[in-house]
């Protein structure tokens, strides 16, 4: 049993029960913990979904780097859709392109593919070890070391640090 896996899973099970039961009652908390140990032990007892996670206060600071760019790169990036939605004569170049990581990490190159699919304009179509396949709706270029820089690289150089 990976103690990691367990811990990690326990507090992302107790905080979602907190969240939707609105609730500090002690009997609420008590069940909640209850449930999302017994939940923890038995889903990931041999899982290793988060064995790649660093739990240090270092790798806690770059969470949240990580977040304010992701959220800054999300508000921009609906603002762009939302302004090609309103003048459709705007031009648009969509394609898609081919982008590369440096992340080695599996749930690293997971959270970059879902970064990059949630912020609009840009989807994920295809990972492949290191080489991720985008839809962009507007192609500034094809070439592949370009894309990566403009696309991957503000939300990679948190990631690295997280994820390693």
């Amino acid at each position: 049993m990976q103690a990691k896996n367990v811990f990690i899973s326990f507090l992302i099970g107790f905080i979602f029960w907190i969240l939707l039961n609105n609730t500090l009652d002690p009997l609420i908390l008590a069940l909640g913990a209850g449930l999302s140990l017994i939940l923890s032990l038995i889903f990931c007892s041999r899982c290793d979904v988060f064995s790649e996670l660093k739990l240090t206060p270092q790798a806690l600071f770059y969470t949240l780097m990580y977040l304010g760019v992701f959220f800054v790169e999300l508000i921009k990036s609906n603002l762009d859709v939302a302004r090609r939605v309103v003048t459709p004569s705007l031009p648009i170049n969509p394609g898609i392109v081919e982008v590369k990581t440096r992340l080695k990490s599996k749930m690293g190159r997971m959270i970059l593919a879902n970064s990059i699919t949630l912020t609009p304009g840009t989807l994920t179509i295809d990972i492949m070890e290191d080489t991720l396949y985008i839809h962009w709706i507007d192609v500034k270029t094809e070439d592949t070391q370009e894309a990566t820089e403009h696309i991957v690289r503000k939300f990679e150089k948190y990631l690295e640090k997280i994820y390693g």
